[in-house]
């Protein structure tokens, strides 16, 4: 099996076919295709298969990368599959959207001077052949459990723990306030990054496997969170963190300036055929319009690449950073560069302008100055460097925080950090309330979607954990 391995040294890393940037800002397809067989096998082969994998230490998952890579090399891949799918409940996710430059590829050691290994190209190959092949099954528990849970969020980390106690033999019954399963991956991310058949096909899965969708259900609205608790014999909240930062300047309240989410779900809900009136009357349509977007994560690409497939006039990033210190995956933004996005470095909105309706923005320069105390460079205005941008479009990409929790779970105690998210237990994803637990973004904060993955496998866990010893503690005493 060695010898298949160890050819970084005489390949050249290579990814699947991308589409040219002309052509791909006209439509929301992705703008990668699939490895064919001979070409994955090849990319594969050249993993080092080193003693320490660093791919794997620095996936939150901790997906066992040199194995099925090694199987993928052999042509083993039902085998390298099953591997995959062990650690992931959603491979064909990561394999996708996992910003892997920063994660499993960013940390691969042989990157200098031959380039990584293609890890989430390859990881993609080996899901959709399973799901060619028809190895990709609903989850089927071995024996069936009496007891019911009950999941808020139909997001990532909700998914994956649904995932793992339907196998463990739970009924479980899933509530969102969506009319579609998948949240985030749904209503957030574009199609050029993850095609909504993808997170429709692995909910269509896990229904086949008897969890229970009550989609249309937003807690505190059409159920109460004490009602749940009394339903089910554990609660899993994993709602995600959607309220979106807002930005302290003159003007912020003019028409047609909207937060990255409100703009995202528009155009998302466009594209799977839904009314959407503010998009068809052209306040959250980009269409023939000067595009400015501020801030500098993922959400903000998503933003300035979605605008230039609307056929916006032009497209500014504001960032207050340079590019180095960028949040957001280098790789998104190399692809928002070829696509006509226009990067306006170091700059901050010191005023919106306009009369009802946002005309321009005031922009203020900037220079990086000393570092904080998490190390990164602060910024600090330059005096007197200011300029103007036309703008008929402000979209806010700031990151996000929880929603109002006292209405939401207004029947509860639940205790709140400093930052208002789910306060847990660090060990047992357990809240202040026993019997309900949290995952994913509502107690990290906004993060990445294979973190809620994790999150929402580790909370599986622990709930099985105390649902089983309070069954023994029940018969104990019996």
């Amino acid at each position: 099996m060695a010898q298949r391995m160890l050819k970084f040294v005489r390949l050249e890393r290579a990814t699947p076919a991308k589409r040219d940037a002309l052509e791909r800002r006209r439509d929301f397809h992705e703008i990668f295709g699939t490895f064919a067989v001979e070409r994955a096998a090849e990319q594969a082969s050249r993993c080092s298969q080193c003693g320490i994998p660093f791919c794997q230490i620095h996936c939150p998952l901790h997906n066992n990368i040199p194995d099925w890579l090694m199987l993928t090399a052999a042509g083993r891949l039902r085998e390298a599959y099953e591997m995959a799918a062990a650690t992931n409940n959603m491979p064909e996710v990561c394999g996708r959207i996992c910003p892997q430059d920063r994660l499993c590829e960013g940390n691969c050691v042989i990157e200098k001077g031959f380039g990584t290994v293609t890890i989430g190209a390859v990881e993609n190959y080996i899901v959709e052949t399973a799901f060619a092949n028809g190895w990709v099954q609903a989850p089927k528990p071995v024996h069936e459990r009496p007891e019911s849970i009950g999941i808020v969020g139909a997001g990532p980390a909700g998914l994956a723990a649904a995932e793992q106690l339907r196998l463990l033999g739970y009924q479980v019954h899933v509530y969102d306030c969506y009319d579609r399963t998948g949240g985030l991956l749904i209503y957030g991310i574009p199609n050029f990054k993850l095609e909504k058949s993808v997170v429709l096909r692995r909910a269509a899965l896990l229904g086949a496997g008897g969890i229970a969708f009550h989609q249309g259900c937003a807690v505190g609205r059409d159920v109460s969170l004490g009602a749940l608790r009394k339903r089910h014999a554990a609660l899993l909240v994993a709602t995600g963190v959607y309220r979106a930062r807002g930005l302290m300047v003159p003007g912020v309240g003019l028409d047609n300036v909207v937060p990255a989410m409100t703009y995202l779900t528009a155009s998302n809900r466009k594209g799977l055929g839904d009314a959407v009136p503010a998009f068809d009357d052209g306040r959250l349509n980009a269409a023939a319009k000067h595009v400015v977007v501020v801030g500098g994560g993922d959400t903000a690409m998503d933003c300035v690449r979605t605008a230039v497939r609307q056929g916006a006039k032009s497209v500014k990033c504001l960032y207050r950073r340079d590019r180095a210190n960028m949040p957001g995956s280098m790789r998104e933004v190399q692809h928002a560069e070829e696509e006509g996005v226009e990067f306006v470095w170091l700059t901050v909105p010191e005023a919106i302008l306009g009369e009802g309706t946002v005309r321009a923005v005031r922009v203020q320069r900037m220079r990086l100055g000393t570092p904080d105390a998490s190390g990164r460079q602060t910024p600090q205005l330059v005096p007197g460097a200011g300029f103007t941008l036309d703008a008929d479009l402000v979209i806010l990409a700031l990151g996000f925080d929880p929603e109002d929790m006292a209405a939401t779970f207004a029947d509860t105690s639940l205790a709140l950090t400093d930052w208002g998210t789910l306060k847990v237990d660090r060990r047992t994803l357990m809240t202040s309330e026993p019997g309900i637990f949290a995952a994913g973004d509502i107690v990290r904060g906004a993060s990445l979607v294979v973190w809620a993955i994790r999150d929402g496998r580790d909370a599986a866990a622990a709930m099985h954990a105390y649902i089983t010893s309070k069954a023994a503690a029940g018969k104990r005493a019996a």
